[in-house]
């Protein structure tokens, strides 16, 4: 029968047992869960916190100058459009001298007076001539009565209208301090709207001051998470790393192979070798004839 060869070819001991240590440790590796971090945002930072909640109480702040502002400009249109047209009755009343009545009373007493004294003497002149009674006499009281009258009208007049003057030139200056009062108001009232617009305007500024600064912080915060999120997955993929790194070690190794080789032959049943040990027998005979040794 044929013989059967064998031949196994294996890596030195050394190598086959490091190579079984990495396949080992890489099966026990890849059973176990990697421990990747998780992701994380850092949050708002106090700056940021604070300038929100200045953000907050600062909108409308700006109202209360507004509303300011809205009634001083309503004020002074108010008193700019009460200080133009014609005066009324009503209000030259208020401006006229309450005693010039009475001072006009006086004068005319006064003048009532004197007319009473020039009667007198009239009649005492018309006595003295015998003419009381007369027509002349007559005549001149009348004159005298109606040049009274006539001086006592003009008195009236005069007050009057010495009176009427001066109301009107009052009402004139209030109407001037009215038109000077209004527009005050309106420059008063533009100028708190602006102080209004200029404190929400500083407001503001002073909001994106802080969050500004406040980013700045939160970006600080964000980059040392990222920095230990990756520190931390740098040591949770250090193991694999290191197995690759072995693989790829052995891979690049030489060879160090042994060749084992075993031959085998099957040994021949009973009657293979009877008919074996025949047919070397035959061979021996047939040979021996040949040879003439029979």
């Amino acid at each position: 029968m044929a013989e059967v060869t064998e031949q196994i070819v294996r890596e030195a001991p050394q190598i086959e047992a490091y190579k079984l240590g990495l396949l080992e440790s890489a099966k026990k590796l890849s059973e176990q869960q990697l421990p990747l971090p998780a992701y994380q945002v850092s949050g708002m930072t106090d700056l940021q916190k604070q300038a929100a909640q200045l953000a907050e109480q600062g909108i409308g702040g700006y109202q209360p100058y507004l509303q300011a502002g809205q009634k001083a400009l309503e004020a002074g249109i108010g008193a700019i459009g009460q200080s133009f047209g014609a005066p009324t009755t009503a209000q030259l009343q208020q401006f006229q001298n309450p005693y010039q009545e009475l001072v006009t009373q006086q004068a005319l007493a006064q003048m009532q007076r004197q007319a009473d004294i020039a009667r007198q003497g009239t009649a005492a002149q018309a006595v003295r001539a015998g003419a009381f009674g007369g027509t002349r006499e007559g005549v001149q009281r009348a004159e005298l009565e109606r040049g009274m009258q006539d001086v006592m009208s003009q008195r009236i007049a005069q007050d009057l209208a010495q009176n009427y003057a001066q109301a009107q030139n009052l009402f004139s200056t209030q109407q001037q301090r009215a038109q000077q009062a209004g527009q005050l108001y309106g420059q008063l009232g533009v100028q708190q709207a602006a102080l209004g617009q200029s404190a929400q305007q500083f407001g503001l500024q002073d909001v994106q001051t802080l969050s500004t600064l406040g980013q700045q912080e939160q970006a600080l915060a964000q980059q040392q998470l990222e920095a230990q999120r990756a520190t931390q997955l740098q040591s949770a993929l250090t193991p694999y790393q290191q197995l690759s790194f072995l693989s790829d070690i052995y891979k690049g190794a030489p060879g160090t192979q042994i060749a084992l080789t075993a031959q085998t032959a099957p040994q021949a049943s009973p009657l293979q070798q009877a008919v074996g040990l025949g047919v070397g027998a035959l061979s021996a005979a047939t040979g021996a004839k040949k040879a003439g040794l029979f």
